[in-house]
């Protein structure tokens, strides 16, 4: 009798085990499942991954396929006649990077676009949308607070902006750099001429002659010029190189603070185009063609008069995402609710 009872403990014993063998090697499936197949295989593993925690998207990103991609993979998908086209956006800026893109594709250049996403939810996003055309270049930065004029976050966002140009232009490129809050009117490709180094824009609001300078501008009162850090286009070239380090070095020495006149990359950027005046060859393009906002949207009697000549409008000279997006309805510039589809994003939900 206690002999009959001890084999039943014994397979008991060795039925319980066997339990704990499936339920373990069971879990064990399941856990490489969710964590390397399906992200191998392009699936997500939460419905909609976009929208998790930041913990839970850097989970996700350790085994998805774009995590490890890199800048140099990214550049050489997109680039055309060996040129890229960048901008970088946190994932509240989606609408407006669907916007500037839909513009972009009126002149069938938005296949050289290369969105530098800051942050998880954006490289998800618009890789889902338009594969390889997302790349993450730094550290991610919070998504909820990085696309504030004058907060730390924004100056951390644009402060990244001349390392990540360089980085293109070491790769051999030539780049062009636009912030999402503008849209193209015309082909901006037609007005860089000659083979400079760098092409930018000047940011004041006052009126300039149409046969102005291209030459960069003189100091003004304030012994500075105000050239905008928003709109660039650069060679890979020596000169072209020397501006961005400069940029970075200058940005390096304005650190950030929460006093009243918060700093950040565009007088950063100023600094480096005056102190290498002599050593890079610079391209100031037509106020008529490419308008600060605050001449754009505030002399409209101008805006009329150049109606022909404008190409890309920027919606500068305005803080606050709502109230930029208002005067891109009021003006006829908000593309995104009747013409979603035109964009390689689609219709963003």
């Amino acid at each position: 009798m206690a002999r009959r009872q001890q084999q039943r403990s014994i397979q008991s014993l060795f039925s319980n085990r066997s339990m704990i063998y499936i339920l373990c090697h069971f879990g064990l499936f399941f856990i490489l499942l969710l964590g390397v197949f399906l992200p191998w295989a392009g699936f997500p593993i939460f419905p909609f991954p976009y929208k998790c925690s930041s913990s839970l998207c850097s989970s996700y990103y350790l085994h998805s396929k774009w995590h490890d991609y890199s800048v140099a993979q990214a550049a050489k998908f997109v680039a055309k006649n060996g040129t890229v086209i960048v901008c970088t956006v946190s994932y509240p800026l989606l609408p407006f990077l669907n916007n500037w893109l839909i513009s972009v594709s009126r002149h069938k250049h938005q296949e050289k676009v290369l969105v530098i996403a800051e942050d998880y939810a954006t490289l998800y996003k618009v890789n889902e949308k338009w594969p390889g055309h997302a790349v993450l270049m730094s550290q991610p930065l919070d998504s909820q607070t990085a696309h504030n004029y004058g907060s730390q976050g924004f100056y951390n966002l644009t402060c990244r902006r001349p390392q990540h140009l360089l980085d293109i232009l070491e790769l051999g490129y030539s780049v062009m750099y636009n912030d999402v809050d503008m849209v193209w009117l015309n082909d901006p490709f037609q007005y860089l001429e000659g083979s400079h180094d760098v092409y930018f824009t000047d940011d004041v609001t006052t009126v300039k002659p149409l046969n102005e300078s291209h030459d960069l501008p003189p100091l003004n009162r304030y012994g500075v010029t105000n050239i905008c850090s928003c709109m660039i286009f650069l060679r890979p070239t020596n000169g072209a190189k020397l501006l961005m380090k400069k940029w970075a070095e200058e940005i390096e020495a304005q650190p950030w603070s929460n006093s009243k006149a918060k700093p950040h990359d565009q007088p950063a950027f100023n600094r480096a185009l005056n102190k290498t005046a002599h050593q890079v060859d610079v391209y100031l393009l037509p106020q008529a063609a490419f308008p600060s906002g605050g001449l754009y949207f505030r002399n409209i009697r101008w805006a009329k008069n150049t109606k022909e000549k404008h190409v890309i409008i920027h919606n500068n000279y305005m803080v606050g995402f709502s109230r930029k997006m208002k005067r891109f309805q009021d003006f006829g510039l908000w593309l995104v609710d009747d013409h979603g589809l035109e964009s390689p994003l689609g219709k963003l939900q």
